[in-house]
């Protein structure tokens, strides 16, 4: 007597219990039948239990060994039935997120795919590939991936920036009020050069490779607005304009305060932050002032907290403050250079020794010694300016303000560590200035859905780093189970204790 599965024509399964006598099989009792694996898995229940009790029948107890040997064989079904395990933890968190931000209205699933294995795991377009095959089972091609980034910046370059502009607004409360803007550079594993890509000062102390100038908006706790690409020769400070202006277009900016630090401060970016009634704190360059800017500031008492403002042309305002641990790191390092200088110039004489052979230096003749001394009056004349920063504003805001809102800059400074160092935007591989575009967008994608993951596990107070999240999620795996009628049964497995910390980021159907 045993319970089994009879296949109908309808495509259903009855379930039932046999008898086999004399090799024919009886049917004792048909308890129904359906397609759902659930409701055949009841059915079952209830024939075990009418086997159990049938004609008086007892269950015997053949003693734990059999019972040890029963369950060893359940689980040895268990396993053979398994037909797939999936790594996906990340992919689980992540794509909710995606979808939450209202990336999913592009109805492209090869930039979810990029971002979201960009956040995981950054590498290569071929490495991409092989991991999006074995841990979340989505067989993209890598010429699939070159036609989308062939089209992604002219398609939807706008319209991504914009979704993120109206998530960023909706955290915020409905307004975005202070902006931050920066500028870094990211180099290529090439010297080739073209229209975009060429050599220029690199804040990466790359001096042989070529590199593109990548110009970064975004808001206060470092949600991204907007980027531009710009090429790698150019100046830092003729970049800031052109994306602030198309942004407030766009976006019909209104009420709003731009900050930026002193490699953008130049008088012709403050004349076109103010023709177009922009509102501004900027880093100030406290040596390049007028002669009598700089009087009135060295005249100030050097006093730790003590800040100081003055009204300079027409409408705006320099705003002094002092610091005693500033002071302290300004002649840290005048001294340390000083003594460099002592030590390599004790001769008096510069000769090619002390000419370092870089670039194109190695070309230099140096025949005569030339004589060289240490100036101490210039030593004295920048001791005077330790401890003291400025900064530049068209606001009304008080002193204080306008330097807590200037140290915010903090912000996109780590936006640009997490882009280059976690995400890996840098170097670029590719050399079509549509790849390189599409690249950046990518990049750009997956920084928002880490600066999102940020800001949920701050709700959600759980007090994990997005990395270690992340790192935990690449332990959780989904498991595809294959049933005796064909179907499939997928269940996500949480067994650690640290996997069940991010229970309330899974979705509800994940089982512990």
């Amino acid at each position: 007597m045993f319970v089994r599965r009879k296949p109908n024509k309808s495509g259903t399964w009855s379930v039932q219990v046999v008898h086999k006598t004399d090799g024919k099989y009886i049917l004792l009792k048909s308890f129904g039948s359906s397609k759902d694996e659930d409701t055949l898995v009841k059915y079952e229940r209830a024939a075990i239990a009418f086997i159990e009790t049938y004609g008086g029948q007892k269950v015997l107890d053949f003693g734990e060994a059999e019972r040890h040997k029963q369950k060893r064989s359940d689980v040895e079904r268990f396993f053979d039935s398994i037909s797939d395990i999936r790594q996906d933890g990340a992919r689980l968190i992540l794509e909710p997120i995606y979808n939450g931000i209202g990336f999913d209205k592009l109805g492209d699933d090869a930039l979810k795919l990029l971002a979201i294995s960009r956040v995981c795991r950054p590498k290569s377009k071929v490495a991409t590939v092989e991991y999006l095959k074995r841990h979340f089972d989505e067989d993209i091609s890598l010429n699939r991936i070159y036609r989308y980034m062939d089209t992604l910046y002219n398609t939807q370059r706008e319209q991504i920036q914009e979704i993120s502009v109206e998530h960023t607004r909706k955290v915020l409360g409905g307004q975005i009020g202070i902006v931050f803007y920066d500028v870094t550079t990211l180099y290529f594993e090439s010297a080739r050069e073209d229209v975009l890509r060429c050599p220029g000062f690199s804040k990466d102390g790359k001096t042989s490779e070529s590199q593109i100038v990548l110009g970064l908006l975004v808001s206060r706790d470092g949600y991204p607005l907007s980027y531009n690409v710009f090429n790698g020769s150019q100046y830092e400070g003729r970049t800031m304009i052109p994306i602030i202006d198309d942004f407030v277009k766009r976006f019909s900016l209104t009420d709003f305060i731009v900050v930026a630090d002193a490699g953008l401060l130049s008088r012709k970016n403050i004349n076109l932050l103010k023709k177009a009634g922009y509102k501004f704190i900027l880093g100030g360059r406290i040596k390049k002032e007028t002669k009598a800017i700089q009087d009135w500031v060295l005249s100030l008492p050097k006093q730790e907290g003590k800040l100081n403002e003055k009204i300079i042309n027409g409408d705006e305002r320099v705003v002094i403050s002092y610091s005693e641990s500033r002071a302290a790191k300004d002649r840290h390092n005048r001294d340390k250079g000083i003594q460099r200088l002592r030590k390599a110039y004790s001769s008096g004489k510069i000769s090619k020794k002390n000419v370092n052979q870089r670039g194109y230096n190695k070309f230099l003749i140096i025949e005569n010694d030339v004589l060289v001394s240490i100036n101490e009056e210039k030593i004295a004349d920048d001791a005077k300016w330790d401890g003291l920063k400025s900064y530049v504003t068209n606001t009304e805001l008080p002193p204080a303000e306008v330097i807590s809102q200037y140290h915010g800059l903090w912000v996109v400074e780590r936006a640009f560590r997490i882009t280059k160092g976690t995400l890996e935007a840098r170097p670029i591989f590719h050399f079509t200035e549509r790849r390189i575009e599409a690249h950046i967008c990518i990049c750009f994608v997956a920084y928002k859905l880490y600066k999102e993951l940020e800001r949920i596990l701050r709700i959600l107070r759980i007090e994990l780093s997005v990395d270690k999240v992340l790192d935990i999620a690449k332990t959780i795996s989904t498991v595809t189970i294959k049933t005796e009628s064909g179907s499939e049964i997928k269940k996500t497995i949480i067994t650690r204790d640290e996997q069940r910390l991010l229970l309330d980021l899974l979705p509800n159907w994940v089982s512990q």
